[in-house]
């Protein structure tokens, strides 16, 4: 057994018994995405740091197409090894694991992890679907490391101002806190992760809501000045691979393209903007003013009926916060003849900035026949059996099969002032239909995140008009049409960022 815990344990058990066996027949003239040149091969076996000392980390999910793109990276990790006449280093994919929903936060895993590779790795390297990997190079980069200290690897980011996502940490300097860019890879030495496993299984994690994984990943290792800051590594890159700022690089953006299809038509997709009385002259004019026009099927509810929007009252008295009577009763009608049969619901703010030509390219990843629950992902309690849930600012998008599967159980609001994503998370965990996160849809603005995280992206939301010109924002950040920045964008670099 490898972990104290049974499941990860025999699932981790299982990856190492497939990886002895792993053999693939690939031709003398065969390369792959980090395909490795005579010289890296050279420098790969005179290093002092073995491939097999460093365990890969995919930050997988179980969506379908998400375990393709995770599953076609680890084939490219392996290929590497086999074409070096390397013995294969472990792959591991999140998502497979454990049954534990908080293992995606990273914290509650290191413990099984350390238990796993404590005594047998020198680095644990987190990787995301989209990560581009060169793995000599990659071997080179961590030689450089002590591996029998502590060390926090990765591309820094930073804020130029304090966010509200990060708590407003910093406030006075905020510049000055580094965290990582999950994509560009990151990487934990074995003695910091023995070290923060024991610390993970002694005191219980302090946050109930994780929001921005990589900066409390962060804030969580560097302990108030207690533990080690993040080592920015210039090998660590966001450019798509391929272009000439990668030459010296260990990890890019993948611009393989996934296997999807044509955009979805603007025909399968009803959106649903929930909006009140006191914000119908205030909000919904800029989203007449940018997006609106972009839906084929869009209804406003309210509680109040206003023909010149049109708004639709629901019936549900309006709320200061929460909105989950509201939010319960939009999905109960979208699987009435009221409106449209569509494959796929998109519920908003009224203050929601989106791209819906985006999100038609981002959906052609996805089966609408699966139950999909799609947007940004937070967590609640994930380290004491909590769950995940897609933020609502930044726009939630069901499947129609998700949205029969969540009526059916019975689930409902405990009052119409309950928190309606929260209770729409602990829905979908109880009857096991697992939330999918893509960072291309944002629950802050433009400048709540860091702007090298941004300048890889081509995101499709984002929220709030707080101090903000939202048309400005939209024109910005949002506004092309889906022949454009959309299809190109998304296919090029952010399109497997999902």
């Amino acid at each position: 057994m490898l972990s104290n815990n049974p499941h990860i344990g025999h699932k981790v058990a299982g990856c190492l018994i497939f990886l002895s066996v792993f053999h693939i027949n690939f031709s003398a003239g065969s390369t792959g995405k980090g395909s490795q040149s005579q010289d890296d091969m050279h420098v790969i076996h005179h290093n002092q740091l073995d491939l097999r000392e460093i365990v890969f980390v995919i930050q997988s999910q179980s969506n379908s197409f998400h375990v393709r793109q995770a599953e076609r990276l680890r084939a490219d990790l392996l290929q590497q090894a086999h074409t070096l006449k390397e013995k294969p280093p472990v792959v591991l994919l999140l998502h497979s694991l454990s049954d534990h929903e908080g293992d995606w936060s990273i914290l509650p895993l290191l413990p099984n992890l350390s238990n796993s590779f404590g005594k047998n790795s020198s680095w644990i390297v987190f990787l995301e679907e989209e990560t581009n990997v060169k793995t000599t190079k990659l071997v080179q980069v961590l030689s450089k490391f002590d591996k029998n200290k502590e060390w926090f690897l990765g591309k820094p980011l930073y804020d130029k101002e304090s966010t509200i996502i990060h708590h407003y940490a910093f406030a006075e300097n905020p510049s000055i806190f580094k965290y990582p860019d999950f994509v560009a890879a990151w990487a934990l030495s074995t003695p910091l992760v023995v070290r923060l496993a024991d610390k993970v299984r002694n005191e219980p994690l302090k946050s109930d809501f994780t929001i921005d994984l990589k900066h409390e990943v962060a804030l969580y290792i560097w302990d108030n000045g207690n533990g080690p800051h993040l080592t920015g590594v210039p090998e660590l890159c966001t450019e798509p691979e391929g272009s000439p700022q990668t030459q010296h690089c260990a990890t890019s953006l993948s611009t393989a393209p996934p296997l999807c299809g044509e955009p979805v038509n603007k025909e399968d997709i009803f959106v649903a903007v929930k909006t009140c009385r006191k914000f119908h002259s205030e909000r919904v004019p800029v989203i007449k003013k940018t997006w609106e026009k972009d839906a084929f099927f869009l209804e406003y509810y309210s509680d109040h009926a206003d023909p010149a929007i049109p708004t639709i009252n629901l019936g549900v008295p309006n709320t200061e916060r929460g909105h989950c009577g509201k939010t319960f009763a939009i999905l109960q009608r979208f699987l009435t003849s009221s409106v449209p049969n569509t494959k796929w619901l998109l519920v908003v703010d009224d203050d929601t900035l989106i791209s819906l030509s985006r999100l038609q390219v981002l959906l052609s990843c996805y089966d609408p026949s699966e139950p999909v629950c799609l947007g940004e992902r937070y967590g609640y309690g994930l380290s004491q059996g909590g769950y995940s849930y897609i933020t609502g600012g930044g726009g939630m998008v069901f499947s129609r099969e998700a949205v029969v599967q969540l009526l059916n159980s019975g689930c409902k609001c405990y009052s119409n002032d309950a928190p309606d994503d929260m209770v729409l998370g602990m829905c979908l965990n109880a009857i096991g239909l697992p939330v999918t996160h893509s960072a291309l849809f944002h629950q802050a603005r433009p400048e709540d995140y860091a702007r090298d995280f941004l300048a890889h992206q081509v995101p499709i939301s984002f929220h709030k008009h707080w101090n903000i010109d939202p048309i400005a924002v939209f024109n910005k950040w949002l506004k092309d049409d889906l022949r454009t920045k959309a299809a190109e964008g998304l296919d090029k670099s952010t399109k497997t960022e999902l």
